[in-house]
């Protein structure tokens, strides 16, 4: 977030989103599938999986350690068919790619952080929390502010309406001209901190090649103007559909995919720093993906409670460690009581230790393939713990706010 942006008269911030169908959308809803899988029969499964695509092909590497046992060329098929990538035409498709897997198992320095406490006791828990340690060292953000139900910036929110949308408008026929890869963007003016107007809408959207342009731009604006509050859209709400007039080329045959490489789109859409490490592909051993919801969960709760009215929170960890080495809040300003006193309450009703985060969180079993398309945040469509607001209760009462000061 801009140092400005508070205190700025006008301030214009734009957020993206992509499609399933993007080349690197499809790599994380790979590798999150094959999580998912593993964890259906393997709560336990230490799993660190990366997947590459590009013209006819997918690739998936990495470290897997687990008890399951799973048919990867069917899965990653069936990921892919799921998506939309079903026809040639479409210029990659889940009957014909090629498929290379190269799994080996978890290194044994890494896997030395986490392993001798989870041995306790087979099917219950994580055996003891305590020693449960950081499966990585690293910083991860949460962020929550008050600009929309979600509590999550408005910019991010309407661009993932938005791909959500051609995705829906594509899988139930209503414009069966679409393809599955595309983008949008939103720009919205804020002023004060505070979103006024939208100022500018892109989508670009794979499509059939035979349908015009101006049939495209028709449809998606009809469709956006559906999806977005009235009173943030105007007569000089630019709307650029297909700017470059032809998207026929899209998915693996368009660009290359990778795994982790869509991390903006995944949390706060830019609002908020970013710690750095991707989400898909990991189990919540790993803090890059668990300690970030746990930040989510933080922050919100912070919001939602009435602390603040954005708030941001650093977790840091170091590999095997279980306490973070560090935990820092940013308010911007909007905070209703004094900030040391938000990190004390968060210390006191939140246990981020690994362990306890996956325990509180229910991490260990097969949720992630549906946060791997759309953002990991601000969602109420999927299984997503960290969206809870059950501890802002506790925290309202605590700080002496009332209710109506939220």
């Amino acid at each position: 977030m801009p140092t400005s942006f508070m205190t700025a008269p006008k301030i214009l911030f734009t957020s993206e989103s992509v499609t399933e169908g993007h080349p690197d959308k499809l790599c994380d809803q790979v590798s999150d599938a094959i999580l998912d899988a593993i964890l259906a029969q393997d709560p336990y499964g230490r799993v660190a999986c990366e997947t590459g695509t590009t013209t006819g092909l997918i690739m998936v590497f990495g470290e897997i350690t687990t008890k399951a046992l799973i048919d990867y060329q069917e899965l990653i098929r069936e990921t892919v068919r799921g998506i939309g990538f079903t026809h040639t035409d479409f210029g990659f498709d889940a009957e014909t790619c090629g498929v290379m897997v190269s799994l080996k198992q978890q290194s044994s320095d890494i896997d030395m952080g986490v392993s001798n406490a989870l041995e306790a006791k087979e099917g219950s828990f994580e055996g003891d929390i305590e020693k449960v340690g950081a499966g990585d060292q690293g910083m991860m953000i949460g962020f929550a502010c008050n600009e929309t139900p979600e509590l999550m910036p408005a910019t991010i929110v309407y661009a993932h309406k938005i791909t959500r949308e051609l995705a829906r408008l594509r899988k139930d026929g209503t414009l069966p001209y679409l393809r599955p890869d595309g983008k949008s963007q939103v720009t919205i003016e804020y002023q004060y901190g505070k979103p006024v107007h939208i100022d500018t809408i892109v989508i670009s959207t794979q499509h059939d090649a035979a349908v015009e342009n101006q049939r495209i731009a028709d449809d998606l604006i009809d469709a956006s103007n559906s999806l977005l509050p009235n009173d943030l859209v105007d007569r000089s709400t630019r709307f650029l559909v297909n700017p470059t007039g032809r998207f026929v080329i899209g998915g693996p045959m368009g660009d290359a995919g990778l795994t982790g490489r869509k991390i903006i789109v995944d949390t706060y859409g830019g609002m908020a720093r970013h710690g750095g490490g991707a989400f898909s592909g990991k189990d919540p051993t790993k803090v890059d993906r668990s300690a970030a919801y746990a930040a989510r969960y933080v922050a919100k709760n912070v919001v939602a409670a009435g602390l603040a009215d954005r708030f941001e929170v650093q977790l840091a960890y170091a590999i095997g460690v279980a306490e973070p080495v560090s935990i820092s809040c940013e308010s911007f300003g909007t905070n209703h009581i004094p900030d040391e006193r938000i990190v004390e309450l968060v210390q006191k009703h939140f246990d981020l230790r690994p362990g306890a985060i996956i325990r509180d969180l229910r991490l260990r079993r097969p949720i992630y393939q549906a946060t791997a398309a759309y953002g990991h945040f601000g969602r109420d469509d999927i299984d997503a713990p960290w969206e809870t607001t059950d501890k802002a209760d506790a925290l309202r009462s605590e700080a002496g706010l009332s209710a109506a000061a939220r």
